[in-house]
């Protein structure tokens, strides 16, 4: 099938819950015109189709408007049992033809009440299926295989913390319309969360568990190990891979470039809204791996157990046991990160960016990205539209974001904030004060005394929805860097408007997948970051580059610790 831009500029791909035949209600490309240059199926799938080989055997995927999809394809074996708390194993190679024609389990997490919002569930679209611990798998969206043509890939990391989410979660997260749009591979991956991803059980188990802290981690390696011997295949480049994630997934690409284990199998990174300088203590992460094992009420010769028992036992009682401590440790007391990956000294051996960047991160050149606004408190609530700079004020006293509040610092800070953007309401000063990029700029301070450059980036466009409230989100940005704000129209609402930033986005991202630099058509100049400028290119329906935008507002702010 003959791909062509224009034709697919208003293409929603699939939905992330399954292909067009799914359940999620969505746009298509204009029929009639479709019918007229097609003049055929748009999906084809059959037992000579879509198929090609990995090394661990033949797989079978689908082709969708000229895109071959493979969905699922295992890269690790089952994590439960004997396998959990373990670095990932291999999967047992297959004889039969693999049918990679359906989303992978989702990693084990807390359900409980995933729909429960209706507001969220509406804007962000939650796509989980099964949930189960043999959940290491692999998603691939490419133009073409057995090509001998060498794409640069892209490799795709979900967001969630290191607790929550999958490959799919969202329908922005699809790989079809960016594999089309820039000639590229698209990879997605699901890997073990939350304390089966990062229980810390070296202090309590000895060697045999030293890797249990990182478990989750060295999943992402494996898919990276994947991509590296497989995605040739697939018409990828495995000495062109660029990993991107977003929130958790964008401290994961962080963590990602301080491990040795990691090195070679990445070559670009990007981070959006999700910059990371410090992964856990160990003496922390050992801290809550002991009081996992207490809680279970088990000796340490007695871990077998914790491998033995249902996912859902092992989870409650981890659960509990990082709320105990929390409790116990009370605000600020260092017990927050709960369970996420921990410098151990042999697989992550120093925090990424704090103080220095990991040597191994110094040839790896960065895009570090936020939103204006990451929270927009009143988007489900209008009458929080006329709130005043004393309760903003208040507000921000307990809670910042998605962090501790300023205390008796957030008066200083909502006064800074106004003074620096005067043309903001109060309720828009709570979410700029609360969204701040003081976390962005201290990593692009520490990458940018390395030798790979660095691009900083910060997102304000404004979608229209909730009568304009729900503002620059958290996450809104994926779909422009993919290319799918006509398929994720609860973000976007969709048109013209969206899709003209997205082309630029998509575009920039596309070149620095290619050459390090993300500069090309249809943006600005985007500059290079450096500590005394802070050189930032502001991505709106105009696009400018400034000079560290916020930094007067910023002055207010307690400092990093």
């Amino acid at each position: 099938m003959k791909s062509n831009r224009r034709r697919f500029m208003r293409t929603l791909g699939t939905s992330s819950a399954g292909v067009a035949i799914g359940t999620a209600a969505m746009a298509t490309a204009p029929e009639e015109a479709m019918a007229k240059e097609q003049d055929g199926p748009v999906l084809l799938a059959g037992d000579n189709i879509a198929v090609t080989n990995t090394q661990y055997g033949k797989v079978r995927g689908y082709v969708l408007r000229g895109i071959h999809y493979f969905l699922g394809m295992p890269y690790g074996a089952d994590t439960s049992g004997a396998n959990r708390f373990m670095p990932p194993q291999k999967p047992k190679p297959w004889t039969d033809v693999y049918p990679a024609l359906w989303w992978g389990n989702s990693a084990p997490q807390n359900m409980e009440n995933r729909y429960a919002n209706k507001f969220a569930s509406f804007r962000d679209h939650w796509n989980y299926g099964d949930v189960n611990e043999d959940c290491l798998r692999i998603n691939v969206f490419t133009p073409a295989i057995n090509d001998g043509k060498k794409r640069p890939v892209l490799f795709w990391i979900h967001g969630g913390g290191f607790t929550a989410g999958n490959g799919i979660e969202q329908d922005g997260y699809g790989g079809e319309n960016f594999a089309r749009f820039g000639n590229v591979v698209f990879c997605s991956i699901n890997h073990r969360l939350g304390p089966l991803g990062f229980c810390n059980l070296a202090g309590v188990g000895g060697e045999k568990f030293a890797a249990s802290g990182n478990a989750g981690m060295l999943d992402v390696v494996a898919a990276l190990e994947w991509v590296r011997d497989n995605i040739a295949n697939f018409g990828g480049d495995p000495g062109n891979v660029t990993i991107m994630g977003q929130s958790g997934g964008g401290a994961k690409v962080c963590t990602l470039t301080a491990m040795p284990s990691a090195k070679g199998l990445f070559h670009k990174a990007v981070v959006l809204s999700g910059a990371s300088r410090k992964s856990g203590e160990k003496a922390l992460s050992e801290k809550l791996g002991a009081a996992v094992v207490k809680e279970a009420g088990l000796s340490a010769n007695e871990l077998d157990k914790l491998q033995a028992m249902p996912w859902k036992d092992f989870y409650a009682i981890a659960t509990r046991a990082q709320q105990g401590l929390a409790k116990e440790a009370g605000p600020g007391g260092g017990m927050m990160r709960g369970f996420s990956p921990v410098v151990d000294g042999v697989i992550l051996p120093q925090h990424p960016y704090d103080p220095v960047g990991a040597p191994t991160a110094a040839d790896v050149p960065m895009i570090i990205s936020s939103v204006q606004n990451e929270q927009s408190v009143s988007w489900t609530d209008s009458s929080l539209e006329s709130m005043t700079m004393e309760q903003a004020a208040e507000r921000l006293k307990v809670r910042a974001g998605f962090g501790p509040g300023f205390g008796d610092k957030a008066r200083e800070v909502v006064e800074s904030y106004a003074k620096a953007f005067p043309d903001k309401k109060p309720v828009e000063i709570w979410s700029l004060a609360a969204s701040n990029r003081q976390g962005v700029v201290a990593l692009a301070d520490v990458k940018c005394k390395q030798p790979a450059p660095v691009f900083v980036d910060w997102f304000t466009w404004q979608p229209p929805l909730f009568d304009s409230r729900l503002r620059a989100f958290h996450c809104v940005d994926i779909s422009f860097w993919f290319y799918n704000t006509d398929l994720m129209l609860t973000h976007t609402g969709g048109g013209a408007r969206p899709r003209a930033l997205a082309a630029k986005m998509a575009g920039a991202l596309l070149q620095f997948m290619k050459t390090g630099d993300p500069n090309g058509p249809g943006l600005p100049k985007w500059p290079k970051y450096s500590s005394d400028k802070g050189e930032t290119l502001i991505l709106d329906d105009v696009c400018v580059a400034k000079n560290d935008p916020d930094r007067e507002a910023r002055k207010g702010l307690p400092g990093l610790t």
